[in-house]
């Protein structure tokens, strides 16, 4: 593990954070953060979603740490500072959806190299939620597990599903994979989307600490998805659905207003999750951790709240 930079002055995180340079075992280069507690009750690993990196999450990092938990994020590869994978940086690329999971494996490797307080947690976050279900059938160790709008499906709608399999099948055979999906943004989202039509938060002040950081850093900015990023993503979301729910205490939070992932998805899966707990938060959007501080505090509540539940079991 290498040094590796964090922008701590453009986020309100803890003190003491620090992030280093690892390697999955293809040999692509991710970044890893921790916010370290001293007498920390656990750890949680932080699942960020598709288009985020490090720096946001450090607000959430301070919430985390109110309630005495350490924080350890990661940047996916293809975002943040950790290694873009196609020739256009801010296009949204992976090569294969399970590939996510040698990032996973490479996040715990470090977490045991720092010897992170115990028990582990899991906070996921939209794509990172889809990454997580994986994680957790493949035997992520972690005593509970939540889930901010988990993307288990892609939101669209159900005339747009076929056109979009057909359009990343097919992009596979022409040399398009790497190429940004039609009706995606080139640039990042809050660079280019009003606060007024936004899909993400409620919450202006949190909208522009998003724009200010994306402006402050232009380097962990990102774009659309990229075509093969759409097709992988829609195999397995497919895949994971056709499977069981792990043996794991579970809570998912996502907001009535929900436009990104796809809200049916969501209730099947928690309907058939044994001991989980769905909460739908009445006007919340997508980004339920960068709401407005009454959607936050109710959001960090029962996170924390679940978390400390299993602790008492």
């Amino acid at each position: 593990m290498q040094d590796a930079p964090l922008f701590s002055d453009i986020t309100p995180s803890p003190e003491g954070g620090q992030a280093w340079w690892i390697k999955a075992r293809d040999g692509v280069r991710l970044r890893v953060a921790l916010w370290p507690l001293e007498d920390a009750k656990g750890t949680v690993l932080l699942f960020p979603g598709r288009t985020e990196y490090i720096e946001k999450y450090g607000i959430t990092a301070r919430d985390l740490a109110q309630c005495g938990y350490a924080t350890l994020v990661i940047d996916w590869r293809g975002q943040g500072l950790s290694d873009r994978l196609v020739a256009n940086p801010m296009a949204g690329h992976v090569q294969n959806f399970t590939d996510y999971q040698m990032d996973v494996a490479a996040m715990l490797e470090a977490a045991k190299t720092l010897d992170l307080p115990r028990p582990w947690h899991l906070l996921a976050h939209s794509m990172g939620g889809c990454i997580a279900l994986r994680s957790l059938h493949e035997g992520l160790p972690v005593e509970t597990a939540s889930f901010s709008a988990p993307m288990w499906r892609i939101g669209m709608a159900a005339h747009m599903r076929p056109f979009a399999w057909a359009m990343s099948w097919g992009s596979r055979f022409l040399g398009m994979g790497d190429k940004i999906a039609p009706g995606t943004t080139s640039q990042s989202y809050v660079l280019v989307e009003p606060f007024e039509t936004n899909m993400l938060t409620n919450d202006p002040d949190m909208y522009q600490y998003l724009i200010d950081q994306t402006r402050a850093q232009p380097g962990l900015g990102l774009a659309g998805p990229s075509l093969r990023w759409l097709y992988t993503s829609l195999v397995e979301t497919r895949a994971l659905a056709g499977m069981a729910s792990p043996d794991l205490p579970c809570l998912s939070v996502m907001g009535s207003d929900e436009e990104i992932v796809d809200i049916p998805a969501i209730t099947e899966r928690m309907a058939r999750w044994p001991g989980s707990r769905l909460e739908t938060i009445e006007g919340g959007k997508h980004e339920l951790l960068m709401d407005t501080p009454k959607t936050r505090a109710r959001v960090m509540e029962l996170i924390c709240g679940h978390m400390a539940a299993q602790k008492n079991s």
